[in-house]
């Protein structure tokens, strides 16, 4: 890693984990393939803000550490990468092993649980695929009715009001970061 830290893809500890490498790496990691408008890649960085913000907006009064857990879901993607939904599905049990080792170990090195409880899973999930529908209607190309058939109707269409613009990597992580630290503070 650039902060010189060195993880153990297979055998990962929380001593292994820095913020920054995590924010750098989802920084410079587009989703959808790098198939969005703008002049940059839309990040896995400002997917993870959106989702904070999606999951914060549907569960008013929620602790700061279940904000920094929606903050911290896609975390593993810094050193493993942002793998489209079929092809997930296609490489199967071996990646999500992996990235279930590397996710425990980040939540670990942030003062979570290492597994989540399930009713908190399902509520950042709901964020998640809500972020996703976001995306894909605002810069991935989706109409709203195709964006509705593969993630499901959204918790909240603020598709007008939430412009989604690709950002430099250096100003995701920036943000990135910024959420992480004022959620530390919260906590």
């Amino acid at each position: 890693m650039l902060s010189g830290r060195r993880l153990d893809l297979l055998d990962p500890t929380p001593m292994d984990v820095e913020v920054d490498d995590i924010a750098h790496g989802l920084s410079f990691l587009s989703r959808w393939n790098g198939q969005t408008l703008g002049a940059y890649g839309y990040s896995v960085a400002q997917h993870s803000l959106l989702v904070e913000e999606l999951f914060s907006k549907l569960n008013q009064n929620v602790s700061p550490h279940w904000k920094l857990a929606a903050l911290l879901h896609d975390a593993a993607e810094y050193v493993i990468g942002d793998l489209i939904s079929p092809v997930k599905n296609h490489v199967g049990p071996a990646y999500n092993m992996l990235e279930t080792r590397l996710i425990t170990v980040i939540y670990q090195r942030f003062g979570l649980p290492s597994i989540l409880p399930k009713p908190l899973e399902k509520k950042i999930k709901k964020a998640d695929k809500n972020s996703a529908w976001l995306e894909a209607v605002t810069i991935a190309g989706f109409t709203k009715q195709e964006a509705t058939k593969i993630f499901g109707k959204p918790a909240i269409d603020d598709s007008k009001n939430l412009p989604l613009e690709p950002l430099p990597p250096e100003k995701a992580k920036e943000l990135f970061l910024k959420k992480h630290s004022e959620l530390l503070r919260l906590i």
